[in-house]
């Protein structure tokens, strides 16, 4: 068993909100500024060793330009070893948008930003057919979806017509035009940043959307110390637009990427783990504060995710204490609560801590 936090109960301040700095217990992880070996040798042989150290390799560049958010930068690594995609929510200010960019930065993908506007067209995200004069042709014209790592800026602000441009591409890894399906570039992950929907001229996400993130982060103001490092930087003269000043450089491959989610996807799960899963989805239907509980497909994201954070901590195969450090940032945004629950302020993280405290435990 992993040495991870107790889960949330629902009369526990951390309940709510509580992944991103805590939940992440970092087994077997590196601190910031932590000394690490160099890299594999080109051409030579990728092992788990090797590939763990060049993922630590990237907490610790993204850590040169972001201060007090490690649980999300960890579960930005987590998304990107399960091939899934996070939705990053937090007010105006906490660094959401700066961290994508160190996190891209530092893995030395192409990355695009899109700003999501309420008059942006589903066009200006996937692209369109574009008619050439010289030709006399439509010729087709790549969207800034096409790239490694997309930045969806403040998603929740364009309607949801333009939100589901994006729904392909994270399903499928491709785009379809005019009957033509185009691939994208391989690693592939979106990392959407929006504001808490009761800020003025915000959009609830759709389901089906929503369906799509493998992990839904909370990225809180940042503790006084942190807070403290942040202004001390800038008064030192760092700029966030110049990542490269701040010296961040390339921690990883694409190779070493691509290597490290086969290698997290051969994570072995015994048949009690797998029904430990089973038995949490179903708890989240029965849940008298439920509307909607997880779906299958919502079961699959926990198995992935937990696969992913299993593997970081160097365990070749996945234990309850994974599932449960998963199960509130890969289910949160997935269940519905009943309005009467709404009404009286329970939240969703409280009743998955409810939900864990009360499905029993594989030994």
């Amino acid at each position: 068993m992993t040495d991870t936090p107790a889960p949330p109960t629902p009369d526990d301040p951390m309940a709510e909100g509580s992944d991103t700095a805590t939940a992440f217990g970092e087994p077997g992880a590196l601190p910031y500024g932590a000394a690490l070996t160099p890299g594999p040798t080109p051409g030579a042989p990728l092992d788990d060793t090797a590939l763990r150290e060049a993922m630590n390799r990237v907490r610790v560049e993204v850590g040169k330009a972001v201060v007090g958010q490690d649980g999300t930068v960890t579960g930005l690594l987590i998304a990107l070893l399960a091939r899934g995609h996070v939705l990053l929510e937090g007010v105006p200010g906490v660094a959401k948008t700066l961290l994508v960019r160190a996190f891209s930065t530092a893995l030395g993908l192409d990355t695009k930003r899109i700003q999501f506007t309420p008059d942006l067209m589903p066009g200006d995200v996937s692209g369109s057919l574009v008619y050439d004069a010289r030709t006399g042709e439509f010729e087709f014209r790549e969207g800034p979806v096409f790239t490694n790592v997309v930045l969806a800026d403040e998603i929740n602000r364009t309607p949801p017509k333009t939100q589901a441009a994006l729904l392909e591409a994270m399903e499928e890894r491709q785009v379809s035009t005019d009957g033509v399906t185009r691939p994208l570039p391989d690693p592939f992950l979106v990392a959407a940043t929006q504001n808490p929907i009761e800020h003025e001229g915000t959009y609830t996400l759709p389901e089906a959307q929503l369906d799509r993130f493998l992990l839904k982060l909370i990225v809180e103001v940042p503790a006084r110390d942190a807070e403290l490092a942040v202004l001390r930087r800038h008064a030192g003269g760092f700029d966030p637009r110049d990542l490269g000043a701040a010296g961040l450089r390339r921690a990883a491959t694409a190779d070493e990427i691509r290597a490290a989610q086969r290698a997290a996807a051969a994570v072995t799960v015994s048949d009690d783990v797998l029904g430990y899963v089973v038995d949490l989805a179903q708890a989240t239907r029965r849940s008298p504060s439920v509307q909607l509980g997880v779906s299958p497909r919502a079961a699959t994201a926990l198995l992935a995710a937990a696969k992913a954070w299993a593997w970081l901590g160097g365990y070749p195969a996945i234990t309850p204490d994974h599932v449960q450090t998963m199960l509130v940032p890969t289910w949160r945004h997935r269940i519905r609560l009943r309005p009467d629950a709404e009404l009286e302020g329970v939240s969703v993280d409280a009743v998955l801590g409810s939900v864990l405290q009360q499905t029993r435990v594989p030994i």
